[in-house]
């Protein structure tokens, strides 16, 4: 599934704190920003974890309400009936609505929706039912691979495959998911390794503070980034910390562009067409820094190389010292070939 450009997913996640009207905003700064994709999360608190299940760290510290995993996500559903407005909102302002499913239930909910295709994250990728149950819905498959080794990524691969889904349908985020990941445990190079390894499109899921990590991505060739945002960083709840607000999102859709247009082309060295008017200005010619008269032999102390451009490149001088002077050449006159002659 090759992209002609870098598909942007602006994960808004379950950065709602359970509010529409803050739903609705997120897809509208998403929108602005010029992602094309904006992202949230559908689960059951029920169908996803046990009512004792500990919290992550990042969660324990930027989440001091709840004291279990359930607790929080449990008010961090988000309603069926949402994401028919929240569509509505989003074909409004032009932008994809995607929302990553996180049990079986919900996934057969999202795909009486017709997604364009599936979000798998990181800590679904060694659940071979939920593989499988998403396969079998016949849809491009994005993968995030946080905290998975280069076999487990094979295994859910092969899952995933052996349910008829082929290889050009599935891309692989490289991803970390410390909130926020440290830049020492980034380790951007994996993502290459996981191209070179299974032939897959690849990109990069990122928690990392700031917008350079996603953008280097790009640089070495992501065809897709997911990266988190929020309406405040300042707001109670686990993401918010990590994420984007408006302007960082719309900061780095705008360089990732850049990024896009910078690493097209031939590859071939040469000339750009904006930079050939350049040459003349900024390349010296061969000039003659003495008067001569005609019938001198030229040597390495008669010239002197200047701008413009526009007469004999110097690096023909030395086909010319030893050849005689066709003519009388004033000081500082650019040299011809007319002038000269053997």
């Amino acid at each position: 599934m090759k992209r002609e450009k870098v598909l942007i997913i602006a994960e808004a996640g379950v950065n709602h704190n359970g509010n529409f009207d803050m739903a609705v905003e997120l897809i509208k700064k998403a929108a602005e920003a010029g992602a094309d994709i904006v992202k949230f999360q559908t689960f059951k608190a029920s169908n996803l974890v046990t009512k004792t299940a500990k919290k992550a760290d990042y969660q324990i510290k930027e989440n001091q309400l709840d004291d279990t995993q359930f607790e929080m996500l449990k008010k961090l559903e988000m309603p069926e009936h949402w994401h028919y407005d929240l569509i509505k909102v989003a074909n409004e302002y032009n932008i994809e609505f995607l929302s990553t499913g996180f049990d079986i239930e919900s996934i057969d909910f999202l795909e009486s929706l017709s997604p364009s295709l599936y979000k798998i994250p990181s800590g679904e990728l060694t659940n071979k039912f939920y593989l499988e149950h998403i396969a079998s819905k016949d849809k491009p498959i994005i993968i995030s691979t946080g905290m998975a080794t280069m076999n487990e990524i094979k295994d859910a691969l092969e899952v995933i495959e052996n349910k008829g889904i082929q290889r050009d349908m599935i891309t692989v985020l490289h991803c970390n998911t410390e909130y926020p990941t440290p830049m020492s445990d980034v380790n951007l190079m994996a993502m290459l390794s996981i191209q070179k390894e299974f032939n897959v499109e690849i990109g990069y899921s990122d928690h990392t503070l700031g917008i350079e990590v996603p953008i280097a991505a790009v640089a070495l060739g992501a065809s897709v980034i997911e990266k988190h945002f929020t309406l405040d960083k300042n707001l109670e709840g686990p993401d918010h910390k990590a994420s984007l607000e408006p302007e960082e999102l719309k900061a780095m859709v705008k360089a990732i562009r850049n990024i896009e247009k910078a690493i097209s082309g031939s590859g071939i060295k040469s000339p750009s067409n904006s930079e050939i008017k350049n040459m003349e200005i900024a390349r010296k010619s061969i000039f003659i820094n003495r008067d001569i008269e005609a019938g001198i032999v030229l040597t390495k102390q008669d010239f002197s190389f200047l701008r413009p451009g526009n007469g004999i490149s110097p690096m023909n001088i030395d086909k010319i010292i030893g050849m005689k002077s066709n003519l009388a050449i004033s000081k500082n006159t650019m040299l011809t070939w007319e002038m000269i002659k053997n």
